[in-house]
């Protein structure tokens, strides 16, 4: 067993000694020793019974990589001198992760013989293998499998190891206790400085110079004659955070074996169970202490931790606790039950959760501990999961919703009209496309489960059929599960988890609401998207997309018909057949807000959106319109733009095709007088899209007032309304100082924006975004996180002119961005009145905006996203 040097001195945390025993007063931090060794300091300052230990600090672990060692005699003596030891990584944050714990140190030929005498051989061979497996694979590199034709249970299994050991190194296994130790540190410390773990901890959040403690702990062996072994034991369920007991117990084990070993015979239940014997009534004490140690932590350490303990020969140890690895609703649970029992702070419970692990609440999910028959990978665009039919087009998923079945849209890619598609089915696929595509955008918006780009599917539209990586064919009809949340598509239907909307999120929702300092919108298209923002508790709708009205099949031919009308007449009779169409979507906007601002925007997309590309599409429009297929493909052609992003389309169709949008104002204004009988009065708010220039707001702000002066007087009803502007070319942020002075608003559309700012495609960028970030050349994807420098300094530029020639100006984001923490920070910053975002990312904004509030004000960081 491990010895001191003879002579060698005692002399606890002397610092030359390149260690620190850990006492309740010693000077141990996370910031110098690690998480484990500070938190096995508090364990032992509550009086749980810890083996005795010492800390190295990230210097001393530096050091060991460089070759120089702590003063180990002084070490062993502190630790109790004749004694085996376990060596455990300790780093600032245990998601770091760090080299592997080495138990058993100090195994030799002479340990051996006095454990078989004393503990049996049995236990003895246990040991002695063990340690001998670790330390010939961690400390000189051999191959694990070495060792795999020999039985560890076997009689002589330490002697066959040892012969294998020394014919594959070609010297004896080391015997000196101490050379056994140095080199174990010597090991993880040059372990933790390789590049191969350095680049997995900073892909994890951790800076490139991260340090690494190390705890040197007396092992208790867990195997002695009487009554031993060892488990682990947590207080929570780790998928749902209920309060229930769950955890293992293994007798005549070490570590964690119980985990490793679930379907040994030896495994003894924590709880009584008529099943077999539990440690609840074979040592009730220990028990008992377990849970009191466990009320503590909770208590005390105020988090819900996983203990892991050792029994030898009846007596309990503990070895080390952990918080307790958990899904994102039983951590959302956790927060709030410890802020109820008065444990921690409500603001502290807020600021424990990622904002951004809301998403997983909101969903149904796949059963993490489910089997998983993965037939796609691409990106994670919308989360939550879903299981349906295969469908290969937006009319199959009508069909199918029609007759009540679930179906999943699997597209190449989608467009505008696969739209009503998306409506029907539960979740998509497309072979292509990034995480702000047209599928992307629209899921997320419907709170559909989506997986785009994934690129290692064939899809064949002609015969129904989609071919998997690994081979497999699948057909329309066949069932699959879509993993928006993981961005993986499964074979079958996968076991789900329901969404946790429960009680404990609506409290921490209030919390949250209750320190925000931001209005929190909700883009929402329709009256089914306005309930699930009333459902989020959004404080309004921020953006209204109008243009997605028209893509209902019963107002799809009448939109159409006005796009081949030739005359404004033509256009005006076929708009009449639209307006009460409108009308009656506004008002039911109007009443399910009761009274919280609904921001309209007008007709935004070019015209040839609403038009068939297909041969059957452009065949079924020439029959509805009694036209010749020849004259509307000719039409159709002649509508097509070389880049209709630029193209005519937002206010720049609002001026050459004016009827539009005094259909689309008469419609609101109607609807405005409507809802507002009996009611709270509505004060709609009109936005432009796509301005570039002053005189576009003149023209159109003169339309519309002539229309209300219109229905003012045709109704004899009072009404009021805001104008506004939606920022989305750079010239309109430049000029915000002009076009200000005209409007109520501004509100940017970031989407576009971007676009427009870095001259990209968002449909497009996906194919080439990855290598971008990689090589540096932008730090992210702008599409995904608002682009602060760039894009940012044009919004923040628009606000301060825009704010200078109108004070009142209401300020806003609309894009996919505003329900980005870091987007909702930034507005903060720039003084912004409101962000609006997809109804299923308005609880993450509001946890978000509450999270900065408090930060501000108390300058503690939230947890990370």
């Amino acid at each position: 067993m491990l010895r001191m040097k003879t002579g060698a001195a005692v002399q606890k945390n002397d610092p030359k000694s390149g260690f620190t025993l850990i006492t309740p007063d010693a000077d141990i931090s996370t910031a110098r020793h690690g998480g484990r060794a500070k938190c096995l300091q508090r364990l032992i300052r509550l009086d749980m019974p810890v083996p005795a230990t010492a800390a190295l600090d990230f210097a001393a672990v530096r050091a060991l990589a460089a070759g120089t060692l702590p003063d180990l005699p002084a070490l062993l003596a502190a630790l109790g001198g004749d004694v085996l030891v376990s060596v455990r990584p300790s780093s600032e944050d245990k998601d770091w992760g760090g080299p592997g714990a080495m138990l058993n140190i100090g195994m030799n030929d002479a340990a051996h013989a006095r454990l078989s005498r004393s503990h049996g051989e049995a236990a003895a061979n246990a040991l002695y293998t063990r340690f001998i497996q670790s330390y010939a694979v961690s400390v000189e590199r051999l191959d694990p499998d070495i060792f795999a034709e020999i039985d560890p249970a076997a009689p002589d299994a330490a002697r066959q190891m040892l012969a294998l050991y020394e014919a594959e190194t070609g010297q004896r296994f080391e015997q000196d206790p101490l050379a056994q130790l140095a080199a174990v540190l010597r090991s993880m410390a040059r372990a933790w400085e390789g590049t191969t773990a350095r680049i997995l901890r900073m892909s994890k959040g951790a800076p490139a110079d991260a340090g690494l403690g190390l705890v040197v702990q007396k092992m208790v062996l867990g195997v002695g004659a009487g009554i031993c072994g060892s488990g682990v034991i947590q207080f929570i369920n780790p998928a749902t955070g209920a309060r229930e007991i769950r955890g293992r117990y293994l007798c005549k084990s070490q570590g964690r074996d119980a985990l490793a070993r679930a379907g040994d015979e030896a495994v003894m239940y924590l709880t009584a169970d008529p099943r077999g014997r539990s440690v609840e009534e074979v040592l009730p004490e220990s028990f008992a202490d377990l849970l009191r140690y466990g009320e503590l932590c909770r208590t005390r350490l105020r988090e819900e931790m996983q203990i892991e303990f050792t029994i030898e020969n009846e007596r309990l140890f503990i070895l080390d606790a952990v918080r307790v690895a958990r899904s994102e609703r039983a951590n959302l649970r956790v927060a709030v039950a410890l802020a109820e029992d008065g444990v921690i702070t409500r603001e502290e419970a807020l600021m424990r959760i990622p904002p951004r692990a809301l998403t997983e609440l909101l969903h149904s999910q796949v059963d993490p501990e489910g089997p998983r028959d993965v037939i796609a990978s691409g990106i994670a665009a919308s989360p939550g999961a879903a299981t349906g039919r295969i469908v290969f087009t937006a009319r199959e998923a009508q069909s199918a919703a029609a007759r009540d079945e679930p179906s999943i849209l699997v597209r190449r890619e989608t467009t505008p009209e696969d739209i009503r598609g998306m409506h029907a089915a539960l979740g998509v696929l497309t072979q292509r496309g990034g995480i702000t595509s047209h599928a992307a955008v629209i899921a997320r918006g419907l709170g559909l489960p989506c997986v785009v780009g994934a690129g290692d599917i064939e899809i064949d539209m002609a015969a129904g059929t989609l071919t998997c990586a690994d081979g497999r064919i699948l057909r329309a009809g066949d069932t699959i599960t879509i993993d928006g949340t993981s961005g993986e598509a499964l074979a079958g239907a996968a076991e789900m988890l329901p969404p946790a909307l429960d009680d404990a999120f609506a409290t921490l929702m209030a919390w949250a609401d209750a320190a925000r300092d931001i209005s929190i919108r909700a883009n929402a298209d329709t009256p089914q998207d306005a309930r699930k923002a009333l459902m989020f508790h959004a404080e309004g709708i921020g953006l209204c997309r109008t243009e997605h009205m028209f893509f209902e099949p019963g107002r799809l031919l009448a939109m159409r018909e006005m796009i081949f009308a030739d005359h404004a007449d033509d256009r005006k009779a076929a708009l009449e057949r639209l307006l009460p169409m409108q009308r009656a979507d506004f008002t039911e906007l109007f009443r399910l807000m009761a009274g919280k601002p609904v921001c309209i925007r007008l007709f935004d997309p070019p015209l040839h959106e609403f038009l068939p590309h297909g041969r059957e599409g452009l065949r079924e429009l020439a029959e509805a319109l009694e036209l010749p297929l020849s004259d509307v493909t000719a039409r159709v052609e002649a509508m097509r733009e070389f880049n209709p992003m630029l193209g005519l389309r937002g206010v720049r169709l609002g001026l050459t095709v004016p009827e539009i949008y005094d259909m689309q104002a008469r419609a609101i204004f109607e609807a405005t007088i409507e809802a507002s009988t009996g009611a709270e009065p509505v004060v709609p708010e009109i936005m432009i899209p796509l301005v570039s220039a002053r005189r576009e707001v003149e023209i159109v702000r003169a339309r519309i007032e002539a229309v209300a002066a219109a229905v003012r007087v045709e109704t004899g009803a009072a009404f009021a309304y805001r104008l506004g502007v939606m920022v989305e070319t750079p010239r309109a942020a430049l000029r915000a100082g002009d076009i200000a002075p005209h409007c109520a608003f501004l509100s940017f559309g970031t989407n576009d924006l971007t676009q427009m700012t870095y001259g990209l495609s968002r449909d497009d960028a996906g194919r080439f975004m990855g290598e971008y970030v990689r090589q540096g050349v932008y730090s992210e994807d702008p599409f995904h996180l608002l682009d602060e420098e760039g894009v940012g300094e044009l919004l923040t530029l628009g606000a301060s002119r825009g704010r200078a020639s109108n004070p009142e100006l209401t300020l806003s984001i609309c894009g996919e961005h505003g329900g980005n923490p870091e987007s909702i920070a930034f507005c903060r910053a720039a003084g912004f009145d409101y962000v609006s975002c997809s109804p299923f990312r308005v609880p993450v904004a509001r946890l978000a905006a509450a999270q900065l509030a408090i930060a501000e004000r108390t300058g503690k960081p939230a947890a990370s996203a």
